[in-house]
């Protein structure tokens, strides 16, 4: 399997616009592609940031879903309405990880 940490950097004042996306349409175009979300979290500090994981077959799976992601109609809609006023993200980052074969969850 392959996991990928994506951590998603706001603008100032956007986290909320951020989750309100992924609460209510994000996540269903995810699981309407396929594209397991294994995990999320919310910077506790404070800090604007999102951390979530991803778990693909392998690299060529993530691409064919990402490429998929981008093209969907929906999804190019939500993005162009919710940003509005704006872009939402100021960054995001993509590392890409194995598990440990000692680690047995």
């Amino acid at each position: 399997m392959l996991y990928e940490l994506r951590i998603y950097t706001m603008h100032e004042g956007k986290m909320e616009a951020l989750l309100q996306r992924f609460s209510q349409h994000t996540l269903g175009i995810f699981e309407r592609l396929e594209m397991k979300v294994y995990d999320f979290w919310i910077d506790q500090a404070g800090l604007p940031k999102l951390y979530y994981v991803m778990e693909y077959k392998d690299m060529e799976e993530r691409e064919r879903l990402w490429g998929a992601f981008r093209q969907d109609p929906e999804w190019i809609e939500v993005k162009r309405a919710s940003e509005e006023n704006g872009p939402i993200l100021e960054k995001i980052e993509e590392i890409f990880m194995n598990r440990a074969d000692f680690f047995i969850r």
